[in-house]
């Protein structure tokens, strides 16, 4: 009979799994070899996840909550939303040193091999941010804070994009190289300017309204 697991013990397997699915993908990830990273069998795992599927989505699970976790302070504090979104990039920038492979994994979603749990995780991911983003954005334009001839969702979409691609260019391969290629450095090595150099882009998006831009030519 097996014994069952620890609370640490499937704390460790979920980790494992995260970092495996991060590192090798969904269809290349196989049961025993995250089974043999933590020293365990197959049968303990199945004994917990009924197939490989099931088990990525509670990778998946876990890894959300941390972020909430981690930007749950910046979500509650009322702010205006220059100070708001820098304590966003800031929250995310350290999520990304200390999880890496959760963004990893996150990115492999937008695979075909994951492509089948889109729309399964769709709302669970981004309904709460998407809410959340076009909520403060709305705010912001009734004070007087934001350009009042924006689409406060559209926008709440772009800023969407543009923190998880931050996300993924600190972490994911092909998207660091990419900044290597704009910016000659690593992420890491200039996240206080990468963080200044946004909110100047997001200022200008924001604030300046279409009447208030002077075109050269």
């Amino acid at each position: 009979m097996l014994r069952r697991l620890t609370k640490e013990k499937l704390e460790e397997i979920l980790e494992a799994g995260i970092a495996e699915f991060g590192e090798q993908g969904l269809e290349r990830t196989s049961m025993s070899r995250i089974a043999a990273r933590v020293g365990t069998s197959v049968g303990v795992l199945y004994k917990y996840y009924k197939d490989k599927d099931d088990f990525f989505l509670a990778c998946v699970r876990k890894s959300l909550r941390e972020l909430d976790e981690a930007l749950s302070e910046t979500i509650c504090r009322e702010e205006k939303l220059r100070q708001y979104a820098e304590r966003l990039i800031e929250a995310l920038q350290r999520h990304c040193r200390e999880h890496p492979s959760h963004i990893r994994m996150y990115h492999e979603l937008t695979s075909a091999g994951a492509g089948r749990f889109g729309t399964l995780l769709a709302q669970e991911i981004e309904g709460v941010s998407s809410r959340l983003y076009s909520r403060m954005l709305e705010q912001a334009q009734r004070e007087g804070n934001m350009r009042r001839d924006a689409d406060p969702k559209l926008f709440a979409f772009f800023f969407d994009n543009l923190l998880m691609m931050l996300q993924f260019s600190c972490c994911c391969g092909y998207y660091r190289e990419r900044f290597r290629l704009y910016c000659g450095s690593d992420p890491e090595a200039s996240e206080e300017h990468i963080r200044q150099e946004l909110l100047k882009f997001l200022e200008s998006a924001f604030t300046l309204e279409e009447t208030e831009i002077s075109h050269q030519g």
